[in-house]
C-alpha cells in the first residue's frame, strides 16, 4: 500500500530540490514526448537549453533574447507572488499586461507628434494605471460581493483580447498604415521608443524594471511589516484577522499590486521589442509568469532565476521549431509539463510518501 503521511513540518530539503527535481521531469517526459512526434529527444533538449546560450551560430541573436523575453516574465510573476504568498490568486494577469499596453500606447498616440520629453513617463503612469485599473474590478467584486478573484480576473482576460482587437482595428488603428490593423510603430517616434540600453544586450527600461521590482520585492517581504502582513495573511488567515490585518485592504493591495506591474510590463513591451499594439500583440506572458511565480518558489530571487530559465524555453522553443520542425503547440506543452511536476513534486515538501503491506479491518 502507498499512502501519504503528513510531515510534522515542511522539508527544507524537498524545498529547495522541488524545482530541480521538476526541471528534471519536464526534461525527460518532454524527450518522449519528442520522441513519439519522431524527433530525436536529445536534439531537441538540446536546442532548447544549449543552443540559444552556447552555439555561435545562433548566440549572437538568442543571448539579448533572453532579457527580452525575461523582463516581463519577472516582472509580472513579481506582482502575480506578493498575492499568491497572501492567498490571493490573480490569474488575469495577462489581461492586465494588455490593459497597460493599451492604456499606455493610447496616451501616447493622443500625444502625436509631439516631442517633449514627458511623453515616454506619461505613457508609463498610464500604463501603470491601465493594469491597475483592470486589476480592480476583481479586487473590488470579491471585497465588496465576495465573488471568486481566480474567475473573475481569468473571464476578463478574454474582455482585454477583445478590446485589443477593437484597438488595434479601430480606435488606435495607424491613420497612415493603408487600412492594415496595428497603431503607428513607436520605433519611428523616439520620444515614444524603449530602446536597447546596451547595443547587443537586450537590456532595456522594462528589463531595469524587472531588476528594481525584483530588489523591491524582497524588501517588501523581509524588511517590512507589510511583507509580514503578507505571509501571515497567507500562511494563517485566522491569525491575521486576530492580529487586525485588513483582508480588504489586502485584497486591494496584492492585486492592485500585480496589476500595476502586468500594466507597466505590457507597456515596456508594446514601445520596445513588439513596436506597435497589433492584434496579436499578446503572447501569452500572463499566464507563463504563473509557471515562473511557482517555479521560483514565490521568492523574488528565485523568481528572477525562474525567469531566465523560461525565457530560455521561450527562445529554445522557436528555435527547435524553427531547426528541427517541432510543433508549436508542443512546445507550449513542455512549458505546461514544468508546471504541472513542479505542483506534483511540491506535494513531497509537506507530505512524505509511506510503503507497506495494507492493513487488514
Amino acid at each position: 500500500m502507498i499512502a501519504l503521511e503528513k510531515r510534522p513540518q515542511p522539508s527544507r530539503l524537498w524545498s529547495v530540490t522541488t524545482p530541480i527535481v521538476a526541471v528534471v521531469l519536464t526534461m525527460l517526459s518532454g524527450g518522449l514526448m519528442f520522441a513519439a512526434l519522431g524527433i530525436d529527444p536529445a536534439a531537441a533538449i538540446r536546442t532548447i537549453f544549449w543552443d540559444p546560450l552556447f552555439n555561435e551560430q545562433f548566440a549572437g541573436f538568442t543571448r539579448p533574447q533572453l532579457l527580452v523575453k525575461a523582463g516581463p516574465l519577472i516582472l509580472i510573476a513579481i506582482g502575480l507572488s506578493v498575492g499568491f504568498r497572501a492567498g490571493i490568486w490573480n490569474i488575469g494577469a495577462e489581461g492586465q499586461y494588455i490593459m497597460g499596453a493599451i492604456c499606455g500606447a493610447g496616451a501616447g498616440l493622443a500625444l502625436y507628434p509631439s516631442d517633449s520629453a514627458l511623453i515616454y513617463p506619461v505613457m508609463l503612469v498610464a500604463g501603470a494605471l491601465g493594469g491597475w485599473a483592470w486589476a480592480m474590478i476583481p479586487a473590488i467584486l470579491k471585497t465588496r460581493f465576495g465573488t471568486n478573484e481566480i474567475l473573475v480576473s481569468l473571464m476578463l482576460v478574454y474582455v482585454a483580447e477583445n478590446v485589443l482587437a477593437a484597438a488595434a482595428s479601430g480606435f488606435l488603428r495607424n491613420p497612415e498604415g493603408r487600412g492594415f490593423p496595428g497603431s503607428r510603430n513607436f520605433r519611428d517616434w523616439p520620444n515614444a521608443y524603449n530602446p536597447e540600453l546596451i547595443d547587443g544586450t537586450g537590456m532595456h527600461f522594462g528589463v531595469v524594471a524587472a531588476f528594481v521590482a525584483v530588489i523591491g520585492a524582497y524588501v517588501l517581504m523581509t524588511r517590512h511589516i507589510q511583507g509580514y502582513h503578507i505571509r501571515l495573511a497567507g500562511e494563517a488567515p485566522r491569525a491575521a484577522r486576530f492580529a487586525g490585518v485588513s483582508a480588504t485592504r489586502m485584497v486591494l493591495f496584492c492585486l492592485g499590486m500585480s496589476g500595476l506591474l502586468a500594466g507597466l510590463a505590457g507597456l515596456f513591451e508594446v514601445t520596445g521589442p513588439a513596436g506597435q499594439l497589433n492584434i496579436d500583440f499578446n503572447s501569452g506572458y500572463g499566464f507563463t509568469a504563473i509557471i515562473v511565480a511557482f517555479l521560483g518558489r514565490l521568492h523574488p530571487v528565485g523568481i528572477l532565476l525562474a525567469g531566465l530559465l523560461m525565457a530560455l524555453t521561450y527562445i529554445g522553443g522557436e528555435l527547435a521549431q524553427l531547426m528541427l520542425g517541432v510543433p508549436g503547440a508542443s512546445i507550449q506543452l513542455f512549458q505546461g509539463m514544468l508546471l504541472f511536476f513542479l505542483l506534483g513534486v511540491d506535494m513531497l515538501t509537506n507530505f512524505r510518501i509511506r510503503i507497506g503491506k495494507r492493513e487488514v479491518a
